[in-house]
């Protein structure tokens, strides 16, 4: 027999850590290679860690709820072979031979340094995972009432349901007085009076016998998060113009058969508004910034962030890279390969990396037009209205006449601290120059 150690995979050149959300294999299950073993999260993905190997869970090292380093090791498989094996493929002979009494201090040093892992400016005796101290810091649960809290983990490690329960019976217990000194600058505040579950504000909700209260999901918490961070720190301004997208209509309806046919996609509109954006992203290279801080970044490349809907009705930005560099064929098949995966929740972490503009389309919904809220720490998102028959005043040589025309609007927030109104008319308005100069007779 050897043992094999899982290790949390490389997921982007921009994640460090992971968050387990649920173990799909137990202690003593058979494991099949690139079978998943366990459901991971980002601060923005989901996705599955799977075996490398065949063989038999035989040791999980961390709980749900845990933050695990890229490249720590979470589990242990034994496998039928001589050696154990690791991921780089090594040994685990040396530790084997190792005296039990030295593997013993080893143990205990290990454990050491993670007790003494306690959270920035809180002098705590136990370990607590970034999860537990979120909410407790927005439930005001103090140092020493997380501490006396009884923990049902690992080593009598605190979990989120252990918090979520001492929340809940909160209400009926005399809360301890904290014995932290206020020169360790606690993070985590002292209770005040609590009457959950509260509104905005802190203001108590009415609740009567035919209301559910549902907890967010950890996405919508990470959106909620997201948004009001967005708000607070830009001074969000919009612009707005009207388009006519009669020729995009009667060319998409002309080729998307054959379009299918030939390229095994499908045609839909977004590829050709995104091509539109990347063409004025290169017009206007001012929108295509972010900012940090005091400073402003000139994006070199033009990464579009498109955003996508869920099935459970959440919404995920994955990102189109090098998007000016796309011609139409492969902006349609970059849509559909993005949108495909997140519906069916295969997003990459990198996927959803590196955006420097976003696009939303709220006219699937059939909004109109929106006010979308920045994608941070870009500078500004557009959104794509439904397309409506209008009635619409055509100018020819003749003279002006009525008819029937296809349009819709564009709707740009963008971040006034940075991007003036000139910049952020100008900028959408080129955009629309650009879908209303579409060429009818487009060979694709």
């Amino acid at each position: 027999m050897a043992k094999f150690e899982l290790k949390l995979p490389k997921m982007g050149e921009s994640v460090a850590e992971a968050t387990v959300t649920n173990w799909l294999k137990k202690v003593g299950d058979t494991i099949a290679m690139d079978e998943a073993v366990l459901e991971i999260a980002t601060d923005k993905v989901d996705s599955e860690v799977p075996s490398e190997v065949s063989g038999t869970l035989v040791e999980i090292l961390f709980n749900v709820d845990d933050v695990v380093q890229v490249g720590q090791t979470i589990a242990i498989i034994e496998t039928e072979g001589g050696s154990p094996l690791t991921p780089q493929g090594g040994t685990t002979a040396a530790v084997e031979n190792q005296p039990a009494q030295q593997i013993e201090n080893q143990v205990s040093e290990i454990i050491d340094t993670i007790s003494q892992a306690s959270p920035s400016g809180t002098e705590g005796l136990k370990f607590y995972s970034p999860l537990v101290k979120n909410i407790a810091k927005e439930e005001g649960i103090s140092l020493a009432e997380l501490e006396a809290i009884s923990g049902s983990g690992k080593d009598g490690r605190v979990t989120k349901e252990d918090v979520l329960k001492y929340i809940k019976n909160r209400g009926n217990q005399p809360s301890p007085k904290s014995t932290v000194a206020s020169e360790q600058n606690q993070i985590i505040q002292q209770p005040v009076a609590q009457t959950p579950p509260s509104g905005a504000g802190g203001h108590p909700v009415s609740v009567n016998g035919g209301d559910e209260i549902v907890e967010m999901d950890r996405m919508r918490k990470l959106i909620s998060g997201y948004m009001v961070a967005s708000v607070q720190t830009s001074a969000h301004v919009q612009s707005f113009i009207e388009v006519d997208v009669t020729n995009i209509v009667k060319w998409r309806d002309r080729v998307k058969n054959t379009f299918e046919k030939r390229e095994g996609e499908k045609l839909t509109f977004t590829p050709i508004f995104m091509e539109a954006v990347a063409k004025a992203l290169k017009d206007f290279p001012g929108m295509n910034i972010s900012v940090d801080g005091e400073f402003i970044i000139k994006r070199k490349n033009i990464n579009l962030g498109m955003a996508a809907a869920l099935p459970n009705g959440n919404l995920i930005v994955p990102v189109i890279k090098n998007a000016d560099q796309l011609n139409l064929v492969g902006m349609a098949k970059a849509v559909n390969d993005l949108g495909n995966r997140a519906k069916a929740g295969k997003l990459k972490p990198d996927d959803t990396q590196g955006g420097t503009y976003t696009v939303t389309n709220v006219g699937t919904f059939g909004s109109v037009f929106g006010t979308p809220i920045i994608n941070q720490p870009q500078v500004g998102i557009l959104a794509l209205g439904a397309i409506r028959k209008v009635p619409a005043v055509i100018e020819t040589p003749e003279g002006d006449f009525i008819g029937i025309r296809q349009k819709m609007f564009l709707s740009h927030s963008y971040d006034h601290r940075v991007v003036d109104g000139a910049l952020g008319g100008s900028f959408v308005k080129r955009v629309a120059e650009y879908l209303e100069a579409f060429d009818p007779n487009r060979e694709i």
